[in-house]
């Protein structure tokens, strides 16, 4: 008797086709890296970010790559559209509503959330003021708390399950000078995706985090010697770049994922393992 149990295949592996997505802070950077993957892999995505002219010149940039077999049909009456710009503050709880409210009017649906906006201020816990913190933690943590709200509310009612994924960062795994507030923010956002396995596990909805380290975008570009110091920090010899960061999403959002959740994935070329500082080099 042959008692060989042979796994469920799992249809057109890391497809997207079909599905769709809200992703916020994509104008540039990290966030529209994860547009251009979700879009390679069929996805149509709704791109939030705050400054209108960076969320517009994305959009009209991602729909003009020529992707092939990739257009997802969505729901009879969608919009024809891959990505569609929908510019404004994540850190609103009315336009995160709105986020959601476009996506189902535009697309039919909505299957995955991104929540990758985020604000950095630096600053020494001495003299860090409450008006910073403040507003570190309205985009980072309630920005966030309450568009998943939003989200998994539409993903509860169309009973098909879904993806929810958050933008952690290294710092909420590891102290680093002036990012006091920051780092825990990201480390808040990490319990939050832990905690919302209880809610969420009974409507077929994941939720994870991705914890990128050191990574190449025009933001960290501007100083001059941030490649250099980190490739010598990184002990794979190199920041990441937003590609590797949006691979990692991909994965945690993709069909691959469907049995992982309340997990963080780091992304940092191993600097967790030794955690140098860069004023170390």
């Amino acid at each position: 008797m042959n008692n060989t149990t042979h796994p469920t295949p799992v249809p057109n592996p890391g497809s997207l086709h079909g599905k769709t997505a809200i992703v916020t802070g994509a104008g540039q950077g990290i966030g529209f890296a994860i547009c251009r993957h979700l879009i390679a892999k069929g996805a149509k995505v709704i791109l939030n970010d705050a400054d209108p002219a960076l969320a517009n010149q994305a959009a009209a940039t991602l729909n003009a790559i020529p992707f092939p077999d990739t257009i997802a049909t969505g729901a009879p009456g969608s919009s024809p559209c891959r990505c569609i710009p929908l510019p404004g503050d994540a850190a609103d709880i009315a336009f995160t509503r709105q986020l959601v409210d476009t996506c189902v009017q535009q697309f039919g649906r909505l299957d995955v959330l991104i929540a990758n906006a985020g604000l950095t201020l630096f600053g020494d816990f001495f003299s860090y003021t409450p008006e910073s913190f403040a507003k570190v933690m309205q985009l980072n943590l309630a920005g966030t708390f309450f568009l998943a709200q939003a989200a998994a509310l539409q993903m509860r009612q169309q009973q098909q399950g879904g993806s929810l994924l958050f933008t952690s960062s290294v710092t909420g795994h590891q102290a680093h000078r002036h990012l006091a507030a920051y780092g825990m923010s990201k480390a808040a956002l990490e319990m939050l995706a832990r905690n919302l396995v209880i809610d969420l596990s009974p409507y077929g909805i994941n939720v994870n985090t991705v914890a990128p380290g050191a990574t190449l975008t025009e933001r960290t570009a501007l100083d001059p010697s941030y490649e250099k110091t980190w490739s010598t920090l990184t002990p794979m010899g190199r920041p990441a770049s937003v590609d590797d960061i949006a691979a990692a999403v991909l994965f945690l959002v993709s069909p691959e994922a469907r049995h992982i959740t309340g997990q963080t994935l780091i992304v940092d070329g191993g600097w967790t393992a030794i955690s140098p500082g860069p004023e170390s080099v």
